[in-house]
């Protein structure tokens, strides 16, 4: 039977990913949450232009240089009683397959809006696999100490495209130089700020609506336009409905500047009283409920290098049930159910490390990998073996013939290829009875060639050389015991591997894909790996 304390400590775990489209102000966000936290003192510059402070969560060389996230990050702070782990998601559009399964590893999620652009590209596509998971969406929307769009035109906006109902919790008073406050519908007081340089302390004073002071305070045109806005929403908007938001029907929305602190500690407790512990898990055995005395992970991320000094390789789990202790003999059920020790379990804050004793359902652990794990793995205590659900992967959609310049260096550059293909960030394939001379490289978007051109020169010093490739489309094989190579297929068709041994055809266009299946009865195709 599972003991009350770790039933109190699961039960005071939050995990949630914050998703935004790029330059919405999602590391911003996340660097205040980890200040009011106290995990940090001095929130770092995301763009870092004229300072040599950086945004925590961005460890990564090239993240510094252009002020993105392209990597997730994971981060963990108490804040009143709760233990909350942040996954902070790379916002950038050619990222969507590492954000994608940093989601299968969350219990809610954070959508960051700017408040003058709305909702953007990339925010519907991650929203879409929001839905698709059902996680309970919470909704910030940012940068209301610039120009902004009316804020009934943003709700209207984000329930019309992203066809989930909306519920303000505070109410924006003014925008960009006129940006006063917000009110609070809950406590219904008026929360008015004085920008201070976004120190984690803001200088604020509380008024009801009602009160005289309140024109000195934010304006007559603001306070009267605030009593216009506060009757209009006590009449039409959606009222909070707990249960809704669990299922992802509903999303609790939030005004505020992340850069200034404008609302940044109100929507933090806000959230934490509406976000749920940890949930429970699908697997090949039922449902796991996160506190089963049964200990169970499953990976969701591999990262190499992040320490450049020890060249080492971190796995991170997301615990699912149960306590996790140091030293303890876990599963591998992937590998055959190998029984291993994982001696020097550690907690994440960006490129910063602490060895930990203990875990529970909800944290999210990095532990140091030789290389045998993959993403979707599922490590639990021996002898109670089962398997949480894959993580399906995205098609590729750009490909690029991949050699090195150094003929020396073949090692490093199969060392390199092969890592950072196991991490998820890009794909390789080979051509069947072809060596690693040279591999293509398969990615969702482009940037990803510049990252991993990047990483390859300064994390295991191998120059490559580049050459695109004209192919958009991949199919795997299904048939068994086909032989690829007597298929009748286009000249500009290719065969090709993965490093499972599994075929793979590339093609230049759709045509192509109809051409192949009607000229080759009962072949199968499909967009995933389904081994």
């Amino acid at each position: 039977m599972p003991d009350n304390k770790m039933i109190e400590e699961i039960n005071r775990r939050r995990t949630f990913a914050i998703i935004s489209h790029p330059d919405a102000g999602k590391t911003t966000l996340t660097e205040k949450l980890l200040l009011y936290g106290g995990a940090i003192t001095l929130a770092g510059s995301v763009k870092g232009k004229k300072t040599d402070r950086h945004a925590v969560s961005d460890w990564m060389e090239i993240e510094k240089q252009r002020g993105i996230s392209v990597t997730s990050s994971v981060m963990q702070f108490e804040y009143e009683g709760c233990c909350i782990n942040i996954l902070d998601t790379p916002g950038h559009q050619d990222f969507s397959e590492d954000t994608y399964r940093t989601l299968m590893a969350v219990d809610s999620a954070v959508m960051v809006i700017d408040a003058a652009k709305g909702v953007e590209n990339q925010t519907r596509k991650l929203f879409k696999v929001c839905v698709m998971r059902h996680i309970p969406i919470f909704t910030f929307i940012n940068k209301l100490d610039r120009d902004s769009r009316n804020p009934f035109d943003l709700l209207t906006q984000i329930e019309d495209e992203l066809g989930i109902a909306t519920c303000p919790m505070n109410w924006p008073i003014g925008n960009g130089v006129d940006f006063k406050g917000v009110y609070d519908r809950n406590s219904r007081k008026v929360i008015s700020y004085t920008a201070n340089g976004g120190q984690r302390e803001v200088e604020s004073v509380e008024a009801e609506p009602g009160d005289p002071c309140l024109d000195s305070l934010i304006g007559e045109a603001n306070h009267r336009q605030l009593s216009e806005d506060i009757e209009l929403l006590d009449g039409a908007s959606d009222e909070l409905d707990l249960e809704r938001v669990a299922k992802g029907e509903l999303s609790p929305v939030f005004f505020g500047s992340a850069l200034n602190n404008f609302g940044v500690e109100p929507f933090l407790e806000g959230f934490l009283k509406m976000t749920s512990p940890p949930l429970p898990r699908v697997s090949d055995k039922g449902i796991i409920e996160p506190t089963e005395d049964v200990f169970s992970a499953f990976v969701f991320k591999i990262q190499a290098n992040m320490n450049k000094a020890h060249r080492d390789r971190l796995t991170f789990m997301r615990v699912c049930s149960g306590k996790f202790t140091r030293d303890m003999e876990v599963s591998h059920v992937q590998g055959g159910n190998k029984k291993m020790r994982l001696s020097q379990p550690q907690q994440i804050m960006a490129q910063e490390r602490e060895i930990i004793n203990e875990a529970y359902a909800g944290d999210i652990i990095g532990v140091f990998d030789p290389g045998i794990f993959s993403i979707g793995d599922t490590i639990c205590t021996p002898g109670h073996e089962f398997k949480f659900e894959g993580i399906p992967t995205f098609a590729p959609e750009h490909f690029a013939r991949i050699r090195h310049k150094d003929t020396m260096k073949r090692k490093q550059f199969v060392k390199g290829a092969t890592q950072i293909a196991q991490e998820g960030a890009i794909q390789i394939f080979r051509e069947p009875d072809s060596g690693m001379e040279e591999v293509i490289v398969g990615v969702v978007g482009m940037l990803q060639f510049d990252v991993f051109e990047h990483r390859m020169s300064t994390e295991y010093n191998v120059e490559i050389i580049n050459e695109g490739l004209p192919y958009q489309y991949i199919r795997w094989i299904d048939n068994e015991g086909i032989d690829p190579k007597k298929l009748n297929l286009s000249s500009d068709t290719k065969i090709v591997q993965d490093f499972k041994g599994n075929y793979l055809l590339l093609f230049t266009s759709e045509w192509n894909i109809r051409w192949a299946l009607e000229k080759n009865e009962g072949l199968l195709l499909s967009e995933f790996n389904k081994n």
